[in-house]
């Protein structure tokens, strides 16, 4: 019963910061000017094509980088371990990176070119990361974690070897992706694209709850139970990969959002992913929806508080959750030390 309570509790914010973070920004707008529809122009036009995509997108891979830890931390029984740990990040970094240095080299531009080169990037990490794990027999979690780990250390040399090779400008771009950012969404381009990755990824880890819960107590004892544990582990893997590098093929690498999501909601509903996965997916969107928002809305109150020049200027979102993730990593690690103890 508290179980239940706690998810109409996050049910209810959820919404709430869905209804109400597109008011939040420099521009004030009114409920007036949005009933009007966005070919009023004006508030109302930045609202429906601008705010509401922006929320909407931001929901959708908050959403899917949060259950993505959660299955991660599950099939790893490692609480470190997050939606970057294979290498998926840094493989769609890559692929973004060098469609921006070509396009710059060759002087050709293709809208849709820097989504499909990151995701495609992606693609190949969890590809590279799979073959590598086949090399050897079985499929066990250290040898998947050494590989996610030696590829992204690969890929992101890749990437300052063409951060190098660019001109200032270019490094600069290169760089304001690789912080992760929802500054570019105009239009409903990234919901169509984001959405269906992080819906069916999503309804893929939740179709696995039952052998979530019996991985976190051992894959023998899994096996015991009747699960299929290398299918299942191939299947979340990819699930939860490809949710990832949706997200970062519309959004860029945005970290720590797969870390906290969980572990706040195990404290919330306990371990059983039953309860859990909902509530990690609320959490999850809910909480990058606050970041994004705090993010594109610190900036010009501070300038207008001090009169300053920044009006317009904003921090991008993956900026504000390594500001929050990194010090929530260290008392994850410090925590854990001292139970070893």
């Amino acid at each position: 019963m508290r179980r239940f309570a706690v998810l109409l509790v996050l049910a209810a914010v959820a919404l709430a910061v869905l209804l109400g973070a597109p008011f939040v920004g420099p521009t004030e707008i009114s409920l007036e000017s949005v009933l009007q529809g966005p070919r009023a122009g004006g508030a109302a036009r930045i609202f429906w094509t601008i705010r509401v995509p922006r929320v909407a997108v931001a929901f959708l891979a908050g959403m899917g980088l949060a259950v993505s830890g959660m299955a991660f931390q599950a099939m790893f029984r490692n609480p470190l371990a997050t939606p970057f740990t294979l290498g998926v990040a840094s493989g769609a970094s890559l692929g973004a990176a060098a469609y921006l240095y070509a396009s710059a080299a060759l002087a050709v531009a293709w809208p849709a070119g820097l989504p499909v080169a990151a995701f495609c990037g992606a693609l190949a990490a969890v590809g590279l990361v799979y073959g590598l794990t086949r090399l050897r027999k079985g499929f066990a979690t250290d040898t998947l974690l050494l590989a996610g780990v030696a590829v992204a250390f690969f890929f992101s040399s890749l990437i300052v070897c063409l951060q190098y090779l660019s001109d200032p400008f270019d490094s600069f771009r290169i760089l304001r992706w690789l912080m992760g950012g929802l500054s570019d969404t105009v239009g409903y381009r990234g919901v169509w694209t984001l959405g269906p990755l992080a819906l069916l990824g999503s309804a893929l880890i939740g179709s696995f709850t039952r052998e979530l819960n019996l991985l976190t107590t051992g894959e023998d004892l899994a096996a015991s139970r009747g699960v299929a544990v290398g299918r299942v582990k191939h299947l979340l893997f990819f699930g939860a990969s490809l949710t990832v590098g949706g997200v970062v093929s519309v959004c860029g690498p945005i970290g720590f959002v797969g870390l906290m999501s969980p572990h706040i909601c195990r404290l919330l509903t306990g371990p059983d992913h039953r309860t859990l996965t909902p509530a990690t997916l609320l959490f999850g969107g809910a909480f990058l929806v606050v970041c994004d928002t705090l993010a594109r809305a610190a900036f010009p109150l501070y300038s207008r508080l001090t009169a300053g020049a920044l009006d317009y200027t904003e921090v991008p979102v993956g900026v504000i959750t390594a500001l929050l993730g990194g010090p929530f990593f260290l008392y994850l690690l410090l925590r854990g030390g001292r139970r070893a103890t």
